[in-house]
């Protein structure tokens, strides 16, 4: 496995430019196998987790044609459904877990669907409960198989729309259930639905390859069976989750960084959260600049009690972008209470962060007191391991703001959601090596 060799104390200057969205592309690149017709993706995230995804289209049949570096013409008109009975296909699909995000449309176009049981983050409990709820109101029947780590094989032969209430608003449940839906007879109705930017954007392309959604940003979606989808061109918001994470990074650092093309309209509350951190930023047209901070300070409530952050569905803050909350309140002003409700392994990181000389108090796996220094301590660089994508950016930020050479292992924690992310940041005065 590889490893970065951080050096600490470096100053960045310049700009930089964010990825397409890791959590949409996703979405996305399933979405092609709906249609026999040529779909062109602009924006494609070069990462581990989505080249991944590529691979296994391909290995199904999905042609694809590169048009540049981020643009990729895909034609899924002689895939081969057959493949999903193979043991290449367990395997592959299993190491994945946005395979399972193939379900929805090939049951909505093939009537049929074969997933193992998905891997991905070991961050708690991500059950696929709602995906199959979904499912099975639409018509479809699971049979699961225990046998090789478990198979789960779906009848999709008479799929009806219906009236659904989600249990949870799940990002991959609801798009899952979405993209079986407009191949679906009749009406379908999903209340509780998500409706982040990623549902937004896969919404709007399914309308554009003639499906008929409506409700797009509501967590009410409606929507008409139609026949047959046709192709299209999409073009991927920048990744959200990136651009916080360089904003976290900016200020631990005391950098100067101004992130392009952000799209800001679609950051929904992000930028106010980092806000209520002390953290100053200017909107220059589509850009964020962020300026060095010597000092920051946490906001409290207005009765003076102590800040809290903590996830929420969507328009609430994402979950993705708490364990960066997180490390850039090691060096603020003031304490704030970090409340992780999603997932209660997202936490186990801070072990690392406390070894490096924060002051964090876990309180349970869901919730973590920061107890910032106000410049007035520096982090020390450790040897740590990087145990998921998020944690492993923000282990990244506070050794890129620790004195000393940290050495962060199983990186391709972190190569599974951002691209190239130590040539971008040495590019603009970091000092990372891959080794």
């Amino acid at each position: 496995m590889a490893s970065f060799k951080v050096t600490g104390g470096r100053r960045l200057k310049g700009e930089i430019t964010p990825q397409g969205a890791k959590n949409e592309a996703l979405q996305i690149l399933c979405a092609v196998v709906l249609t026999a017709e040529p779909v062109t993706i602009h924006n494609i995230p070069n990462i581990r987790d989505v080249n991944q995804l590529i691979d296994l289209l391909g290995d199904m049949g999905v042609s694809m044609r590169r048009l540049s570096e981020s643009s990729i013409e895909f034609d899924a008109s002689q895939v081969n459904i057959d493949y999903l009975e193979s043991e290449t296909y367990k395997k592959k699909a299993a190491a994945l877990r946005g395979s399972v995000m193939l379900l929805g449309p090939t049951l909505a176009r093939f009537k049929k669907g074969r997933i193992p049981s998905p891997g991905g983050d070991k961050i708690g409990r991500r059950r696929l409960d709602t995906h199959f709820f979904g499912f099975m109101k639409l018509g479809a029947k699971f049979n699961y198989s225990p046998e090789d780590g478990g198979i789960y094989e779906v009848d999709a032969s008479e799929l009806q729309g219906a009236y659904m209430l989600l249990d949870e608003a799940s990002v991959t449940g609801t798009a899952n259930i979405l993209m079986a839906a407009v191949l679906a007879k009749g009406k379908t109705t999903i209340y509780n639905a998500a409706c982040e930017p990623y549902l937004q954007q896969l919404s709007k392309m399914l309308n554009r390859m003639g499906a008929k959604i409506s409700g797009i940003g509501s967590n009410m979606l409606i929507i008409e069976g139609v026949d047959v989808l046709h192709g299209t061109e999409h073009t991927m918001l920048p990744d959200m989750i990136e651009i916080g994470s360089f904003i976290g990074l900016a200020v631990m650092t005391q950098s100067e960084i101004t992130i392009k093309n952000c799209q800001i309209p679609e950051l929904g509350i992000i930028p106010e959260v980092f806000k209520k951190l002390g953290i100053k930023m200017e909107f220059r047209g589509d850009d964020i600049f962020i300026p060095s901070q010597e000092h920051y300070e946490l906001e409290n409530f207005i009765d003076g009690s102590m800040l809290t952050i903590s996830d929420h569905p969507w328009p609430g803050f994402t979950p993705d972008l708490l364990s960066i909350i997180l490390v850039t309140a090691i060096q603020a002003k003031g304490t704030v209470l970090i409340h992780q409700k999603m997932f209660e392994s997202r936490l186990f990181f801070v072990d690392r962060l406390i070894e490096m000389g924060a002051q964090i108090i876990l309180c349970d796996p869901h919730r973590a007191t920061v107890v910032g220094f106000d410049r007035k301590q520096t982090l020390k660089g450790i040897r740590m391991s990087s145990p998921d994508i998020r944690a492993g950016v923000s282990l990244l930020i506070a050794a890129m703001s620790a004195n000393g050479t940290s050495i962060i292992d199983n990186i391709e924690q972190i190569d599974r959601g951002y691209q190239n992310i130590d040539t971008r940041l040495n590019a603009i005065g970091a000092e990372i090596v891959r080794i």
